[in-house]
């Protein structure tokens, strides 16, 4: 009696069962909501049509960070591809940096430059001048050779080799000694007086 006054478990005449089981949790799950990223597609097409790619561009990080090479990249960043010569070397030795360590571009020439700096208070535990200090010597040595033309150049490889301690004035001596249509290649020498304290080797690229 019960069979024919009410209905089956469920709801239904055809039996207990379970709503919907019939079409498999992964249909049901389609119909009753979106997939992750809400999109009726996988992942991994739900995140093509929900935003762009890194950098936003849908052809990938490489193109999306520049579609020029290193020189015109380094152009678009500011003023300085501009500067002539002469005005790249007076921005060099006015940067703060400079100015901190109290070092005077005293000449430069085509592909060579001269550079001097005192170290007083600027010793290591030793007493002796840092050798961080005749680092910074040498590099802006090296800066005030690669931009002394009309050429905008950084750095990209540079190598020091430390001979002896030093104290009081320094002086960094930077000449160009091979260069490509890309890179120049520029060695210096930070003396003492006569005596060679290190010897400094950098890889300036053209931008």
């Amino acid at each position: 009696m019960t069979g024919k006054k009410g209905p089956k478990e469920g709801g239904t005449e055809k039996g207990p069962k379970v709503p919907d089981a019939d079409k498999g949790p992964m249909r049901e799950v389609s119909e009753k909501g979106p997939r992750i990223g809400g999109t009726e597609k996988g992942p991994r097409e739900a995140v093509a049509e929900k935003g762009p790619r890194i950098g936003g561009t849908e052809k990938g990080p490489r193109v999306a960070n520049t579609e020029k090479g290193p020189r015109e990249a380094v152009a678009e960043k500011g003023p300085e591809e501009q500067m002539t010569g002469e005005q790249r070397i007076q921005a060099l030795g006015a940067c703060p940096f400079a100015r901190l360590l109290g070092m005077e571009i005293l000449e430069t020439w085509p592909g060579g430059a001269r550079v001097v700096m005192d170290t007083t208070g600027k010793e290591n535990f030793l007493g002796v001048a840092h050798g961080g200090a005749i680092f910074a010597l040498a590099d802006q040595a090296f800066a005030a050779a690669a931009n002394r033309e009309g050429i905008l150049q950084v750095a990209v490889s540079v190598h020091i080799q430390f001979f002896s301690p030093a104290k009081g004035r320094l002086e960094a001596i930077a000449r160009l000694i091979a260069e490509t249509d890309r890179t120049s290649l520029i060695l210096v020498e930070v003396k003492s007086g006569e005596r060679v304290v290190a010897t400094f080797e950098g890889v300036a690229y053209k931008a």
